[in-house]
């Protein structure tokens, strides 16, 4: 026999995790704390698996990630035919949770979400990070949609390419005259200093390594986890590093960066991933981004 998944458990199990914990979510809901354990562990029971993980603050398992992600599934289901029928509250938003990364928020991203039609009633809450991890939030049912580097669907989702974020090797020209004149680039650039994002941006790493068959970057390294901070300190000639063509190309206009291998440009793939859900407003970003995106990014 099918098991159901009853509906007050399972959004119940979403209150706690949004909530961060038992007492926070009987407060959202109106109930006490006693109710939302009970329904907790009634959930518990019925799928026959762990589903949160009692910590501060609660954090769901693998299999309360799949629960979890329907509930925010059902919730925005609810609220379309809800809208669709005229029972929605007046003014009722549909709000947007999309993960994206940095340098496409930073350049073309914004733009294109200020198409959506007006008459949606669209709100966006966007979650800033890297796109090699922007799938982790779709599976753990944190976002609907996502810019991703991963052309492997989630569970539940689609995926269609958008481009190729296209980066360059700049520099100012006080520091390529500095630490980068003197010798070939495949011997200067591995002992230059180097502006990254964070630690997880291996970019710049992905270039040296290939310059010189093996060797990173290793010259002391400068993390600024700002797409913007980023580009001003390589101007500022805090180090080298790994540009956007979108925010290259003015400083290449006035000279305030170099390119120091043209030839070396490195291409992103990027993709659209989102839920397999009949959602007006998620099917009109969908359409916008994709349309954005294929002006702004490489094919």
């Amino acid at each position: 026999m099918m098991t159901e998944l009853p509906l007050d458990q399972v959004r119940t199990l979403l209150a706690v995790v949004d909530e961060g914990t038992f007492d926070a979510a009987a407060a959202a809901l109106h109930v006490t704390p006693s109710a939302i354990s009970q329904r907790v562990k009634a959930l518990e029971q019925r799928t026959g698996r762990v589903l949160l993980l009692r910590t501060k603050p609660v954090r769901p398992t693998e299999s309360g990630e799949v629960v979890v992600r329907f509930a925010r599934q059902l919730a925005r289901l609810e609220l379309d035919a809800r809208t669709e029928l005229g029972m929605a509250e007046t003014g009722e938003p549909a709000r947007l949770s999309i993960a994206v990364n940095a340098d496409s928020l930073a350049t073309w991203f914004l733009p294109a979400l200020a198409e959506v039609p007006g008459h949606l009633k669209t709100f966006f809450e966007l979650h800033r990070e890297d796109q090699d991890h922007t799938t982790a939030l779709l599976r753990e049912g944190v976002v609907m949609a996502a810019v991703t580097s991963s052309p492997d669907p989630v569970a539940g989702c689609s995926v269609r390419a958008l481009g190729k974020m296209r980066y360059l090797p700049m520099a100012s020209p006080a520091f390529r005259a500095r630490w980068l004149a003197d010798r070939p680039l495949r011997q200067a650039l591995p002992e230059a200093p180097v502006v990254l994002f964070d630690r997880r941006d291996d970019l710049q790493d992905r270039l040296t390594r290939k310059l010189t068959r093996g060797r990173g970057a290793g010259g002391g390294r400068h993390y600024l986890p700002s797409s913007e901070a980023f580009v001003a300190g390589v101007a500022a000639g805090l180090g080298w590093g790994m540009v956007p063509v979108a925010q290259a190309e003015p400083h290449l206009r006035d000279g305030t960066l170099v390119d120091l291998a043209p030839e070396h440009a490195i291409d992103v793939p990027l993709f659209w991933q989102q839920w397999k859900l009949d959602s007006p407003a998620l099917a009109a970003a969908a359409d916008v981004v994709t349309k954005a995106a294929a002006a702004a990014l490489n094919r």
